[in-house]
Protein backbone atom coordinates (compact mmCIF):
# COMPACT_ATOMS: atom_id res chain seq x y z
CA UNK A 1 0.00 0.00 0.00
CA UNK A 2 1.22 3.48 -0.91
CA UNK A 3 0.49 6.32 1.50
CA UNK A 4 -1.02 9.51 0.03
CA UNK A 5 -0.22 12.79 1.73
CA UNK A 6 -3.72 14.33 1.64
CA UNK A 7 -5.32 11.19 3.12
CA UNK A 8 -2.72 10.97 5.89
CA UNK A 9 -3.21 14.65 6.73
CA UNK A 10 -6.96 14.02 7.04
CA UNK A 11 -6.28 11.20 9.51
CA UNK A 12 -3.97 13.39 11.63
CA UNK A 13 -6.53 16.23 11.65
CA UNK A 14 -9.24 13.78 12.71
CA UNK A 15 -7.11 12.39 15.55
CA UNK A 16 -6.40 15.94 16.82
CA UNK A 17 -10.17 16.53 17.09
CA UNK A 18 -10.90 13.17 18.74
CA UNK A 19 -8.03 13.09 21.25
CA UNK A 20 -7.54 16.77 22.06
CA UNK A 21 -10.98 18.31 21.49
CA UNK A 22 -12.86 15.28 22.85
CA UNK A 23 -15.11 15.12 19.79
CA UNK A 24 -16.90 11.86 18.94
CA UNK A 25 -15.03 9.72 16.44
CA UNK A 26 -18.05 8.91 14.25
CA UNK A 27 -18.96 12.63 13.89
CA UNK A 28 -15.33 13.60 13.13
CA UNK A 29 -15.03 10.89 10.47
CA UNK A 30 -18.34 11.94 8.86
CA UNK A 31 -16.89 15.44 8.46
CA UNK A 32 -13.52 14.17 7.17
CA UNK A 33 -15.20 12.11 4.45
CA UNK A 34 -16.78 15.26 2.99
CA UNK A 35 -13.39 16.95 2.74
CA UNK A 36 -12.55 16.14 -0.87
CA UNK A 37 -15.18 15.29 -3.47
CA UNK A 38 -12.51 13.62 -5.63
CA UNK A 39 -11.93 10.86 -3.08
CA UNK A 40 -13.19 7.46 -4.17
CA UNK A 41 -14.57 4.76 -1.89
CA UNK A 42 -11.07 3.33 -1.30
CA UNK A 43 -9.75 6.76 -0.20
CA UNK A 44 -12.67 7.30 2.17
CA UNK A 45 -12.27 3.75 3.49
CA UNK A 46 -8.59 4.43 4.24
CA UNK A 47 -9.37 7.63 6.16
CA UNK A 48 -12.19 6.08 8.21
CA UNK A 49 -10.51 2.76 9.00
CA UNK A 50 -7.08 4.24 9.77
CA UNK A 51 -8.56 6.86 12.09
CA UNK A 52 -10.64 4.24 13.92
CA UNK A 53 -7.61 1.93 14.10
CA UNK A 54 -5.39 4.52 15.77
CA UNK A 55 -8.22 5.52 18.14
CA UNK A 56 -8.77 1.86 19.05
CA UNK A 57 -5.07 1.21 19.77
CA UNK A 58 -4.26 4.64 21.23
CA UNK A 59 -2.67 3.39 24.44
CA UNK A 60 -0.56 0.72 22.75
CA UNK A 61 0.65 3.01 19.93
CA UNK A 62 1.39 5.92 22.30
CA UNK A 63 3.42 3.60 24.54
CA UNK A 64 5.43 2.26 21.57
CA UNK A 65 5.91 5.78 20.14
CA UNK A 66 6.90 7.06 23.61
CA UNK A 67 4.46 9.98 23.51
CA UNK A 68 2.06 11.26 26.14
CA UNK A 69 -1.21 13.18 26.10
CA UNK A 70 -2.11 15.86 25.20
CA UNK A 71 -0.74 14.87 21.79
CA UNK A 72 0.69 17.48 19.43
CA UNK A 73 0.86 16.87 15.68
CA UNK A 74 4.39 15.44 15.87
CA UNK A 75 3.20 12.94 18.50
CA UNK A 76 0.36 11.86 16.22
CA UNK A 77 2.72 11.40 13.25
CA UNK A 78 4.86 9.16 15.47
CA UNK A 79 1.79 7.10 16.36
CA UNK A 80 0.84 7.00 12.68
CA UNK A 81 4.34 5.65 11.92
CA UNK A 82 3.79 2.91 14.52
CA UNK A 83 0.46 2.00 12.90
CA UNK A 84 2.00 1.87 9.40
CA UNK A 85 5.06 -0.14 10.56
CA UNK A 86 2.90 -2.75 12.32
CA UNK A 87 0.71 -3.00 9.19
CA UNK A 88 3.81 -3.64 7.08
CA UNK A 89 3.36 -0.40 5.10
CA UNK A 90 6.54 1.17 3.70
CA UNK A 91 6.96 4.68 5.09
CA UNK A 92 7.48 7.35 2.40
CA UNK A 93 10.38 9.77 2.50
CA UNK A 94 8.50 12.52 4.37
CA UNK A 95 9.92 14.67 7.18
CA UNK A 96 7.29 13.29 9.60
CA UNK A 97 8.80 9.82 9.33
CA UNK A 98 12.49 10.72 9.65
CA UNK A 99 14.41 8.43 12.02
CA UNK A 100 11.46 6.08 12.57
CA UNK A 101 12.96 3.13 14.53
CA UNK A 102 11.21 0.31 12.63
CA UNK A 103 12.93 -2.57 14.39
CA UNK A 104 12.45 -1.03 17.82
CA UNK A 105 8.72 -0.57 17.10
CA UNK A 106 8.30 -4.26 16.32
CA UNK A 107 10.31 -5.26 19.40
CA UNK A 108 8.25 -3.01 21.70
CA UNK A 109 5.04 -4.39 20.19
CA UNK A 110 6.10 -7.98 20.96
CA UNK A 111 7.05 -6.97 24.49
CA UNK A 112 3.88 -5.00 25.29
CA UNK A 113 1.60 -7.63 23.71
CA UNK A 114 2.26 -9.83 26.74
CA UNK A 115 0.42 -7.35 29.00
CA UNK A 116 -3.38 -7.27 28.51
CA UNK A 117 -3.95 -3.56 29.23
CA UNK A 118 -1.43 -2.67 26.48
CA UNK A 119 -2.25 -5.55 24.13
CA UNK A 120 -5.96 -4.65 24.16
CA UNK A 121 -5.24 -0.93 24.62
CA UNK A 122 -7.54 -0.13 27.54
CA UNK A 123 -7.34 2.13 30.61
CA UNK A 124 -6.20 0.43 33.83
CA UNK A 125 -9.51 1.02 35.62
CA UNK A 126 -11.60 -0.57 32.84
CA UNK A 127 -9.28 -3.59 32.82
CA UNK A 128 -9.64 -3.89 36.61
CA UNK A 129 -13.44 -3.65 36.59
CA UNK A 130 -13.69 -6.15 33.72
CA UNK A 131 -11.68 -8.71 35.68
CA UNK A 132 -13.62 -7.98 38.88
CA UNK A 133 -17.06 -8.43 37.30
CA UNK A 134 -16.48 -11.07 34.60
CA UNK A 135 -13.41 -12.95 35.87
CA UNK A 136 -9.96 -13.12 34.29
CA UNK A 137 -10.70 -15.69 31.55
CA UNK A 138 -14.04 -14.29 30.32
CA UNK A 139 -12.81 -10.68 30.38
CA UNK A 140 -9.62 -11.53 28.46
CA UNK A 141 -11.68 -13.15 25.66
CA UNK A 142 -14.34 -10.43 25.65
CA UNK A 143 -12.04 -7.40 25.46
CA UNK A 144 -10.04 -9.06 22.66
CA UNK A 145 -13.18 -9.39 20.52
CA UNK A 146 -14.26 -5.82 21.40
CA UNK A 147 -11.14 -4.65 19.52
CA UNK A 148 -12.13 -6.38 16.28
CA UNK A 149 -14.12 -4.62 13.57
CA UNK A 150 -17.84 -5.35 13.85
CA UNK A 151 -19.87 -6.91 11.04
CA UNK A 152 -22.48 -4.81 9.24
CA UNK A 153 -25.91 -6.23 10.13
CA UNK A 154 -29.18 -5.09 8.60
CA UNK A 155 -32.66 -5.43 10.05
CA UNK A 156 -35.26 -6.00 7.37
CA UNK A 157 -38.27 -3.68 7.57
CA UNK A 158 -41.00 -6.32 7.30
CA UNK A 159 -43.62 -3.58 6.81
CA UNK A 160 -42.22 -3.10 3.30
CA UNK A 161 -40.41 -6.27 2.25
CA UNK A 162 -39.20 -9.73 3.26
CA UNK A 163 -35.72 -10.97 4.07
CA UNK A 164 -35.55 -12.98 0.84
CA UNK A 165 -36.72 -10.06 -1.33
CA UNK A 166 -34.28 -7.63 0.28
CA UNK A 167 -31.42 -10.08 -0.17
CA UNK A 168 -32.20 -10.30 -3.91
CA UNK A 169 -32.59 -6.51 -4.22
CA UNK A 170 -29.19 -5.90 -2.62
CA UNK A 171 -27.58 -8.67 -4.68
CA UNK A 172 -28.66 -6.79 -7.82
CA UNK A 173 -26.69 -3.82 -6.44
CA UNK A 174 -23.57 -6.00 -5.91
CA UNK A 175 -24.09 -6.27 -2.14
CA UNK A 176 -24.04 -9.85 -0.91
CA UNK A 177 -25.69 -10.84 2.36
CA UNK A 178 -26.39 -13.98 4.36
CA UNK A 179 -29.07 -15.06 6.84
CA UNK A 180 -28.15 -15.46 10.51
CA UNK A 181 -29.66 -18.45 12.29
CA UNK A 182 -31.77 -17.40 15.28
CA UNK A 183 -32.24 -13.80 14.11
CA UNK A 184 -35.47 -13.69 12.06
CA UNK A 185 -35.09 -10.16 10.67
CA UNK A 186 -31.30 -10.00 10.20
CA UNK A 187 -29.07 -9.99 7.12
CA UNK A 188 -25.28 -9.91 7.47
CA UNK A 189 -23.11 -8.31 4.78
CA UNK A 190 -20.42 -10.70 3.56
CA UNK A 191 -18.24 -7.67 2.71
CA UNK A 192 -18.41 -4.12 4.05
CA UNK A 193 -20.25 -1.65 1.82
CA UNK A 194 -21.87 1.79 2.13
CA UNK A 195 -25.46 0.59 2.32
CA UNK A 196 -26.79 4.08 3.11
CA UNK A 197 -26.30 5.08 -0.53
CA UNK A 198 -28.54 2.28 -1.85
CA UNK A 199 -32.05 2.78 -3.20
CA UNK A 200 -33.20 0.05 -0.81
CA UNK A 201 -32.15 2.14 2.19
CA UNK A 202 -33.68 5.34 0.80
CA UNK A 203 -36.97 3.45 0.33
CA UNK A 204 -36.88 2.29 3.97
CA UNK A 205 -36.50 -1.42 3.25
CA UNK A 206 -33.99 -1.86 6.09
CA UNK A 207 -32.13 -0.26 8.98
CA UNK A 208 -28.57 -0.96 10.11
CA UNK A 209 -28.91 -2.65 13.52
CA UNK A 210 -26.65 -5.20 15.19
CA UNK A 211 -28.01 -8.73 15.65
CA UNK A 212 -27.86 -8.51 19.48
CA UNK A 213 -29.82 -5.25 19.47
CA UNK A 214 -32.51 -6.96 17.37
CA UNK A 215 -33.18 -9.44 20.20
CA UNK A 216 -34.49 -6.68 22.50
CA UNK A 217 -37.75 -5.90 20.68
CA UNK A 218 -38.33 -9.63 20.12
CA UNK A 219 -38.22 -10.19 23.90
CA UNK A 220 -41.12 -7.77 24.46
CA UNK A 221 -43.57 -10.20 22.75
CA UNK A 222 -45.60 -7.34 21.30
CA UNK A 223 -48.81 -7.89 19.33
CA UNK A 224 -50.70 -5.67 16.88
CA UNK A 225 -53.10 -3.32 18.70
CA UNK A 226 -51.13 -3.04 21.92
CA UNK A 227 -50.05 0.13 23.73
CA UNK A 228 -46.24 0.02 23.98
CA UNK A 229 -43.91 2.59 25.58
CA UNK A 230 -40.25 2.85 24.55
CA UNK A 231 -38.95 4.99 27.39
CA UNK A 232 -35.37 5.72 26.24
CA UNK A 233 -36.11 5.68 22.52
CA UNK A 234 -33.21 7.83 21.31
CA UNK A 235 -33.14 7.90 17.50
CA UNK A 236 -35.48 4.93 17.52
CA UNK A 237 -33.74 1.80 16.20
CA UNK A 238 -35.69 -0.46 18.56
CA UNK A 239 -38.87 1.65 18.28
CA UNK A 240 -38.98 1.00 14.53
CA UNK A 241 -38.40 -2.72 15.09
CA UNK A 242 -41.32 -2.78 17.56
CA UNK A 243 -43.50 -1.01 14.96
CA UNK A 244 -42.77 -3.66 12.34
CA UNK A 245 -43.49 -6.47 14.86
CA UNK A 246 -46.83 -4.73 15.62
CA UNK A 247 -47.58 -4.50 11.87
CA UNK A 248 -48.14 -0.73 12.29
CA UNK A 249 -51.24 -1.43 14.44
CA UNK A 250 -51.76 -0.13 17.97
CA UNK A 251 -49.81 2.67 19.61
CA UNK A 252 -46.12 3.13 20.36
CA UNK A 253 -45.14 6.01 22.61
CA UNK A 254 -41.48 6.89 22.02
CA UNK A 255 -40.04 8.92 24.88
CA UNK A 256 -36.66 10.52 25.47
CA UNK A 257 -35.12 13.38 27.42
CA UNK A 258 -33.57 14.70 24.18
CA UNK A 259 -35.99 16.23 21.66
CA UNK A 260 -33.23 16.26 18.99
CA UNK A 261 -33.09 12.44 19.06
CA UNK A 262 -36.86 12.13 18.66
CA UNK A 263 -36.66 14.43 15.62
CA UNK A 264 -34.28 11.93 14.02
CA UNK A 265 -36.74 9.16 14.83
CA UNK A 266 -39.49 11.14 13.08
CA UNK A 267 -37.41 11.22 9.86
CA UNK A 268 -36.58 7.51 10.11
CA UNK A 269 -40.21 6.58 10.82
CA UNK A 270 -41.33 8.42 7.69
CA UNK A 271 -38.76 6.55 5.58
CA UNK A 272 -39.79 3.24 7.16
CA UNK A 273 -43.50 3.83 6.48
CA UNK A 274 -44.28 3.70 10.23
CA UNK A 275 -47.28 5.74 11.39
CA UNK A 276 -48.24 4.39 14.84
CA UNK A 277 -45.60 6.27 16.88
CA UNK A 278 -46.36 9.19 19.22
CA UNK A 279 -43.27 11.08 20.40
CA UNK A 280 -43.04 12.65 23.83
CA UNK A 281 -40.15 14.54 25.40
CA UNK A 282 -39.54 13.72 29.07
CA UNK A 283 -39.15 17.31 30.29
CA UNK A 284 -40.80 16.76 33.70
CA UNK A 285 -42.42 13.96 35.71
CA UNK A 286 -45.80 14.59 34.04
CA UNK A 287 -45.35 12.52 30.82
CA UNK A 288 -44.47 9.46 32.96
CA UNK A 289 -47.28 9.93 35.51
CA UNK A 290 -49.88 10.28 32.74
CA UNK A 291 -49.01 6.76 31.61
CA UNK A 292 -49.08 5.04 35.01
CA UNK A 293 -50.76 1.59 34.70
CA UNK A 294 -51.56 2.21 31.00
CA UNK A 295 -48.99 0.23 28.95
CA UNK A 296 -49.21 -3.38 27.81
CA UNK A 297 -45.44 -3.32 27.26
CA UNK A 298 -42.64 -1.04 28.45
CA UNK A 299 -39.09 -1.06 27.12
CA UNK A 300 -36.31 0.49 29.18
CA UNK A 301 -33.26 0.56 26.92
CA UNK A 302 -31.27 2.15 29.73
CA UNK A 303 -28.31 4.53 29.43
CA UNK A 304 -25.16 2.56 30.25
CA UNK A 305 -21.37 2.37 30.00
CA UNK A 306 -21.56 0.93 26.45
CA UNK A 307 -18.82 -1.60 27.25
CA UNK A 308 -20.60 -4.17 25.06
CA UNK A 309 -20.29 -2.04 21.92
CA UNK A 310 -16.67 -0.83 22.00
CA UNK A 311 -16.15 -2.40 18.56
CA UNK A 312 -18.45 0.28 17.15
CA UNK A 313 -17.38 3.12 19.44
CA UNK A 314 -13.67 2.62 20.17
CA UNK A 315 -13.29 6.20 21.44
CA UNK A 316 -15.80 5.51 24.23
CA UNK A 317 -13.18 3.71 26.34
CA UNK A 318 -11.09 6.91 26.42
CA UNK A 319 -14.08 9.10 27.30
CA UNK A 320 -15.47 6.86 30.07
CA UNK A 321 -14.53 7.68 33.65
CA UNK A 322 -15.02 5.63 36.86
CA UNK A 323 -17.32 8.24 38.40
CA UNK A 324 -19.59 8.07 35.32
CA UNK A 325 -20.08 4.36 35.95
CA UNK A 326 -21.15 4.99 39.56
CA UNK A 327 -23.47 7.75 38.39
CA UNK A 328 -25.04 5.68 35.59
CA UNK A 329 -25.85 2.79 37.95
CA UNK A 330 -27.84 5.23 40.10
CA UNK A 331 -29.67 6.53 37.02
CA UNK A 332 -30.46 2.97 35.82
CA UNK A 333 -32.09 2.05 39.14
CA UNK A 334 -33.98 5.35 39.30
CA UNK A 335 -35.35 4.80 35.78
CA UNK A 336 -36.43 1.25 36.67
CA UNK A 337 -38.21 2.50 39.80
CA UNK A 338 -40.09 5.30 38.02
CA UNK A 339 -40.75 3.96 34.53
CA UNK A 340 -41.94 0.52 35.68
CA UNK A 341 -45.07 2.23 37.02
CA UNK A 342 -46.29 2.63 33.42
CA UNK A 343 -46.80 -1.16 33.08
CA UNK A 344 -50.41 -2.16 33.65
CA UNK A 345 -51.51 -5.32 35.49
CA UNK A 346 -50.64 -8.36 33.39
CA UNK A 347 -48.24 -6.27 31.28
CA UNK A 348 -44.56 -6.84 30.63
CA UNK A 349 -41.35 -4.85 31.05
CA UNK A 350 -38.01 -5.35 29.30
CA UNK A 351 -34.87 -3.78 30.77
CA UNK A 352 -31.89 -3.75 28.40
CA UNK A 353 -28.36 -2.33 28.17
CA UNK A 354 -25.45 -2.58 25.75
CA UNK A 355 -23.15 -3.27 28.70
CA UNK A 356 -21.53 -6.55 29.72
CA UNK A 357 -21.11 -5.66 33.42
CA UNK A 358 -23.38 -7.50 35.90
CA UNK A 359 -23.46 -4.34 38.06
CA UNK A 360 -25.41 -2.60 35.27
CA UNK A 361 -27.48 -5.66 34.42
CA UNK A 362 -28.62 -8.57 36.61
CA UNK A 363 -27.62 -6.72 39.80
CA UNK A 364 -29.95 -3.87 38.82
CA UNK A 365 -32.81 -6.30 38.20
CA UNK A 366 -32.23 -8.04 41.54
CA UNK A 367 -32.14 -4.69 43.38
CA UNK A 368 -35.36 -3.61 41.65
CA UNK A 369 -37.22 -6.84 42.45
CA UNK A 370 -36.25 -6.50 46.13
CA UNK A 371 -37.52 -2.90 46.24
CA UNK A 372 -41.02 -1.62 47.01
CA UNK A 373 -41.71 -0.78 43.34
CA UNK A 374 -40.48 -4.22 42.24
CA UNK A 375 -42.75 -6.26 44.50
CA UNK A 376 -45.50 -6.15 41.83
CA UNK A 377 -43.19 -7.83 39.29
CA UNK A 378 -41.98 -11.36 38.65
CA UNK A 379 -38.73 -12.21 36.89
CA UNK A 380 -39.53 -14.20 33.72
CA UNK A 381 -36.15 -14.60 31.97
CA UNK A 382 -32.99 -12.79 30.92
CA UNK A 383 -30.36 -13.06 28.21
CA UNK A 384 -26.68 -12.15 28.52
CA UNK A 385 -24.90 -11.74 25.19
CA UNK A 386 -21.10 -11.60 25.11
CA UNK A 387 -19.32 -10.68 21.88
CA UNK A 388 -16.73 -13.47 22.18
CA UNK A 389 -19.51 -16.08 22.43
CA UNK A 390 -22.03 -14.69 19.92
CA UNK A 391 -19.87 -12.79 17.44
CA UNK A 392 -22.19 -9.80 17.87
CA UNK A 393 -22.42 -6.88 20.30
CA UNK A 394 -22.42 -7.40 24.06
CA UNK A 395 -25.95 -6.92 25.42
CA UNK A 396 -28.18 -7.72 28.36
CA UNK A 397 -31.96 -7.95 28.46
CA UNK A 398 -34.40 -9.05 31.17
CA UNK A 399 -38.14 -9.70 30.92
CA UNK A 400 -40.31 -8.90 33.95
CA UNK A 401 -44.05 -9.52 34.24
CA UNK A 402 -46.44 -7.46 36.36
CA UNK A 403 -48.86 -9.49 38.48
Amino acid sequence: MRLHRNLCFAVIDGLMSIFNDEEYADKVIQQLLKRDKRWGSRDRGFVAETTYDIVRWKRLYAEIAEVKEPFNRDNLWRMFAVWATLKGIKLPDWKYFENTPTRKIKGRFDELSKIRKFRESIPDWIDAIGVEELGESKWTKEIAVQNKQADVILRVNTLKTSKEKLQNTLFDQDIETEFIKGYPSALKLTERANVFMTEAFKKGLFEVQDASSQLVAEMLHVEPGMKVVDTCAGAGGKTLHIASLMENKGQIIAMDIYESKLKKLKVRARRNGVHNIDMRVIDSTKPIKKLHNKADRVLIDAPCSGLGVLRRNPDAKWKLEPQFLDQIRGIQQDILQRYSKMVKSGGKLVYATCSILPSENENQINAFLESEAGKDFTFAKDKKVLAHESGYDGFYMALLERH
